[in-house]
């Protein structure tokens, strides 16, 4: 049976995993996403960091988010057997068992937050901590099923790591680790609501309240768009409070632009191929949007 009690596919008596299976209940393109903004706010930190501990701290952020990452993978087995891009993920395509992949989740959990503690201070360590309880258990098993507003709230939980990496340096929270949290904060509604627009119909079938399925298509552009606007502002702030310099500043508003045009395409092109394209776009967009923006800044930060 599965977390809420759905059936397990009969394949997943067959214990056919193999390591790219465990593999996969990491998320790994998550966990690199995680690991380069939690690189950012360690690079950017004041006073630096001494290698071996740097790469320590690093190393136990992965293993946090790949903990996090299985245990949003065995909650969410019943949901996941029921849309086409998550189908074939280990536990629905019965090559791993539910208990497998909870106990998976738990070990690396434990792990990650106990070496982060030892290697970088039980600040960092109670932040990570934190994050994977906010994802695994506040967003997975409660917001996501629950309100529309999932991807809001539950956005926290992948804004935290530039917030853990400066903790792992400094072994304090500074407004500048806080202006990257917000970045990533006020990104990822836009980022994933644009994806929610494409995928609303397999949104529906699972059962989860998406703000396309409960609120309707035009109320999701709006929003999308209203998160645009924030969006582009705060990626600014770190230039206008001087943690960032002028190259920044001037990347960081084009985009921000850049970023606020394709969120009005996708609030005027409302049917038929035409919105599907600007939905995409803007989807696309975002992701080189907050790559840009952490990239410049890292290497700002190793001048």
């Amino acid at each position: 049976m599965s977390a809420t009690g759905t059936a397990r596919p009969a394949e997943a008596l067959s214990g056919f995993a193999d390591v790219a299976d465990y593999v996969a209940l990491l998320k790994p393109r998550v966990m690199s996403l995680v690991v380069f903004t939690a690189l950012v706010g360690l690079v950017r930190a004041h006073g630096g960091i001494h290698p071996v501990i740097g790469f320590a701290a690093l190393l136990s952020i992965a293993i946090g988010a790949g903990a996090a990452g299985s245990l949003n993978m065995w909650w969410d087995a019943d949901i996941d057997a029921r849309m086409a891009r998550t189908a074939q993920r280990p536990i629905p395509a019965g090559r791993i068992e539910s208990g497998e992949a909870l106990a998976f989740g738990v070990v690396l959990a434990v792990a990650s937050v106990a070496m982060l503690g030892l290697f970088a201070g039980w600040l960092a360590a109670g932040l990570l901590a934190f994050t994977i309880f906010f994802y695994a258990v506040l967003y997975t098993m409660g917001l996501k099923r629950w309100t529309a507003q999932n991807i809001v709230i539950g956005g926290a939980a992948g804004a935290f790591p530039p917030m853990i990496g400066w903790a792992a340096a400094t072994g304090t929270i500074g407004l500048e680790s806080v202006l990257l949290f917000l970045i990533i904060f006020f990104w990822t509604p836009p980022h994933f609501w644009a994806l929610a627009l494409l995928r609303k119909k397999e949104y529906a079938r699972a059962g989860i309240p998406m703000l396309p399925v409960v609120a309707g298509e035009d109320e999701t552009r709006r929003q999308i768009l209203i998160y645009s606007v924030v969006v582009a502002v705060v990626g600014v702030a770190p230039a206008l409070f001087g943690f960032a310099g002028l190259i920044y500043g001037t990347l960081a508003s084009m985009l921000g632009v850049l970023f606020l045009a394709l969120a009005i395409a996708v609030w005027r092109k409302r049917r038929g191929v035409a919105a599907q394209s600007a939905a995409r776009r803007l989807f696309a967009f975002s992701v080189l949007y907050l790559f840009l923006l952490f990239a410049v800044l890292l290497v700002e930060g190793m001048r």
